[in-house]
């Protein structure tokens, strides 16, 4: 294999960079989604059929933060192959961060009992994440030996 080819094969600083962004752009969709979920059925509960356009920004830029927070600080502990101690640390930061918020930032009221939900919500969130995560890395990995394999057996004859 010629050294042009070898160049082409490796990882750049730039791509596994880019791999980063775009997992953080996702886990800020898909968390955003749920807490606006849990926001909206709230509102409804209370009677309300609006939702505030600023707590939906404060709820997006938090899920950023936190975004960046979990993979550059807290091991992205989301995707890890098992719930260790460092991986429940990192989940109970996360979801205090977003009940502080979410009370600081009168997302439902300053409702204790509301925040106190949320936050067994949250932690419900990032459980499932992780298991969702697990078992696509699973998939992936049972679709990547099925490849080798056929790649192997094509090359033998």
């Amino acid at each position: 294999m010629s050294d042009k080819n070898k160049d082409k094969s490796r990882v750049t600083l730039w791509e596994l960079y880019l791999t980063k962004e775009i997992g953080i752009e996702f886990k800020a969709c898909l968390y955003f989604f749920a807490i606006l979920f849990f926001y909206c059925v709230v509102r409804l509960i209370g009677g309300s059929f609006v939702a505030e356009m600023l707590h939906m920004l404060e709820m997006i830029l938090a899920c950023y933060v936190i975004g960046y927070i979990q993979v550059y600080l807290l091991w992205n502990f989301d995707e890890a192959d098992a719930l260790g101690g460092k991986e429940i640390l990192g989940i109970a930061v996360c979801t205090v961060i977003y009940s502080v918020l979410s009370y600081v930032f009168k997302w439902f009221d300053r409702s204790l009992l509301a925040t106190v939900i949320f936050a067994a919500y949250i932690l419900l969130c990032y459980v499932c994440v992780f298991f969702i995560y697990k078992s696509k890395r699973y998939i992936d990995d049972k679709k990547l030996n099925e490849d080798l394999r056929i790649f192997q057996s094509e090359h033998k004859k």
